[in-house]
């Protein structure tokens, strides 16, 4: 049923009530490795004021330089945050659309106690010309608040495939509001399909098997975020949690250029026992290889979501309600393959 398997040991001191300070200081720094979170592109207040207003920007691309750069120039009539102060101090940010990580955010300055801010700022990337066509520009503008949530003042989105290159020109564009997936943080990362059991210890025979054994079976993964026009590289990770020792790490192959891959792939941790399962967590993600660095594309944890680990408050316990129910389901049925089909997350 599948091309490659491995087994291989759960391993840590699971019969102390509480690890040691070291150790789980140590498995918290490789989590947060693995584990990049992109959350902090939603960060912000989006319901206190409607956006309104325009901002005038240009695009080009230098190709001697392979440079995209975005020309801020002004924006007018923005909406007012402090009505009592009659003010708003507004800023301009970007990103580069679907893998808002990657090439990061740029940001021009706060303009204070207007509505009509004049930035004439540049902000640049850099980037193939060939990558970049494969993006969508996002430009937001919002309210800058020391002391608290920045506000959102409303946006635009672009499509650079269609975007006219020849038109460096500046132009007046209306801002409007985000949409709801947005503000709920809510980006379409792909889907996996995969099938997880538990076989308890004993279950099969005497002593059969010695301990529990939790397997993991990833079959494909579908609509993977596309970053080179090529396609993407893809393999998939896998810890056990609270375990991130080479010893608990576990990948695929790579297949390469196809957004839709199938992999195919078995993975056994063994050293369950039965009460291990409300404390543990599976993480699974799924990577774009590259020769210098691997890009994060999205992730699963299956787990309870409780946000605790052997008594332990950590902020990798926390599977959605699907996870929870795919987790659960598997813990009520043992020796029983789960099916599920499950949507990848910006961990």
């Amino acid at each position: 049923e599948s091309d490659t398997a491995s087994e291989i040991s759960f391993q840590f001191n699971r019969h102390k009530k509480t690890p040691s300070i070291g150790s789980h200081s140590s498995d918290m720094a490789s989590v947060s490795s693995v584990s990049g979170s992109v959350l902090s592109v939603y960060s912000g207040d989006f319901g206190s004021v409607d956006a309104q207003g325009t901002v005038e920007f240009a695009l080009d691309y230098d190709e001697k330089n392979r440079e995209f750069q975005v020309h801020v120039s002004q924006c007018k009539d923005l909406a007012v945050v402090d009505e009592k102060k009659g003010r708003s101090d507004p800023y301009v940010k970007t990103y580069l659309l679907p893998d808002k990580a990657r090439m990061g955010k740029r940001k021009t300055s706060v303009k204070k106690r207007t509505v009509n801010p004049i930035y004439n700022e540049v902000l640049r990337y850099k980037i193939e010309k060939m990558v970049l066509l494969i993006q969508k520009l996002n430009l937001s503008v919002w309210h800058n608040d020391p002391l608290g949530r920045n506000s959102f003042l409303g946006e635009i989105e672009i499509d650079l495939a269609s975007w006219d290159w020849s038109n460096r020109k500046l132009n007046w564009y209306p801002l409007k509001p985000r949409s709801l997936s947005a503000v709920n943080g809510v980006d379409h990362r792909g889907v996996m399909s995969l099938s997880i059991k538990y076989v308890p210890p004993g279950s099969l025979g005497p002593k059969n098997p010695p301990s529990g054994e939790v397997h993991i079976w990833v079959k494909d993964v579908k609509d993977l975020l596309q970053l080179r026009p090529s396609g993407v590289d893809s393999f998939v990770k896998c810890y056990v949690l609270p375990d991130t020792s080479k010893k608990s790490y576990q990948k695929t192959r790579v297949i390469k250029r196809d957004t839709n891959p199938v992999f195919n792939h078995t993975i056994v941790y063994d050293g369950f026992h039965t009460e291990d399962l409300k404390d543990a967590c599976v993480e699974l993600t799924v990577w774009d290889h590259e020769k210098l660095t691997n890009h994060f594309l999205g992730g699963i944890r299956l787990g309870l979501g409780t946000g605790l680990s052997y008594g332990i408050s950590v902020d990798w316990m926390d599977s959605t309600q699907e996870e929870v129910a795919f987790w659960q389901e598997m813990m009520l049925a043992a020796n029983e393959w789960i099916e599920g089909l499950l949507p990848l997350r910006s961990l």
